[in-house]
């Protein structure tokens, strides 16, 4: 028997929507694992992490983290065959940013549909200008590339969810090696704006890459010894996180047949989440109640699995419900979704 950890990330719904969003939702095996649980713990969010609660906490989980903050990229290189001696290495994603009524904002990366092709033109095209300003750029795949900047492993960076969708001034890398990072971002979005690839995304109605994130800086050759595995919608450096960014499990996968302990990430809610769009972020639930909720109660009950430990969360909050099959015998609690309201 084996104990497993699910990684929820927005599964939990934002406090002025949650009443509403809880009526709607049905899924009574997520309601039996949360009410008939061991433990139920309310887990500390650090407003000075720039990063989301299930970012700084898997990188606890997995020893990635400095100053509490995900240093995620040695592992992720590791993930892609890309593992390096020596240096500090960031994760860069191709992003495209936009202008509001008074600030910029970041794209869901999710939603940027960047090929393989285009991914492949914009990297070629930058490379050279990251090798003049002595930062050596590896390709992992069209939306996660790596940087060597050792001399900016004091730059302060955010991962992109946490940035996503908010004013983005709040947000950008900062500290003493910002103004050479901004000076290379000026160079490569000149570079890039008009580049065939973004005049052909732009003539099929998407966004232009025009600009990069940097983010998860950590020393060459850090990995992680937790056994991670990833769903199918995983974003592909966290499945690269996990051992195969090309091939992370199937939806379908017995949870029952995980043959160690392990942390399991789902990233089926956050685009939803992030675009608040909250009809498909209850699609979504409905869906993880039928592949994700249903098959862990049964493999707790039947005895393949020990242990079920919930970790759900938003921007805000960061909820743990522990359950076994000791405590699934609790019948006169009865399953509800209430647990999750604030």
């Amino acid at each position: 028997m084996t104990q497993i950890s699910l990684v929820l990330p927005f599964a939990l719904p934002p406090p002025e929507l949650a009443p509403d969003l809880i009526r709607a939702l049905q899924a009574p095996a997520l309601a039996t694992l949360i009410s008939r649980s061991a433990s139920r713990q309310q887990l500390p969010v650090d407003d000075n992490i720039r990063a989301l609660p299930h970012e700084a906490w898997l990188a606890r989980a997995v020893g990635a983290c400095a100053d509490g903050t995900p240093a995620l990229a040695g592992a992720v290189m590791r993930g892609y065959g890309l593992a390096q001696q020596e240096g500090t290495w960031f994760i860069v994603h191709p992003a495209h940013t936009q202008i509001a009524r008074s600030h910029l904002l970041m794209a869901d990366m999710r939603r940027l549909q960047l090929s393989e092709a285009h991914g492949r033109a914009l990297f070629d095209l930058a490379k050279p200008y990251f090798d003049e300003s002595g930062k050596t750029l590896l390709y992992g795949d069209a939306g996660t590339w790596f940087m060597r900047a050792d001399d900016w492993a004091a730059l302060e960076t955010s991962t992109p969810d946490s940035a996503v969708g908010l004013n983005l001034t709040d947000w950008m890398p900062k500290g003493a090696p910002s103004r050479a990072f901004r000076m290379l971002q000026n160079e490569v979005q000149m570079l890039w704006f008009e580049h065939p690839a973004n005049t052909e995304r732009e003539a099929r109605g998407l966004a232009a890459i025009n600009s990069f994130w940097p983010w998860g800086a950590a020393p060459a050759g850090a990995g992680v010894d937790t056994a991670l595995v990833a769903t199918s919608d995983a974003l592909p450096w966290m499945a690269a996180l996990a051992g195969h960014p090309q091939a992370a499990i199937h939806d379908s996968t017995p949870l029952g047949a995980l043959s160690t302990d392990a942390i399991m990430l789902c990233d089926a809610l956050t685009e939803a989440a992030l675009a608040t769009d909250w009809a498909g972020w209850l699609q979504h639930m409905h869906r993880l109640e039928q592949t994700l909720f249903a098959p862990a109660l049964a493999a707790l009950m039947d005895g393949r699995l020990r242990q079920v430990q919930l970790l759900l969360s938003h921007r805000t909050r960061h909820l743990a419900f522990t359950t076994t099959r000791f405590s699934q015998r609790a019948f006169w609690r009865r399953p509800t979704l209430d647990r999750l309201l604030p």
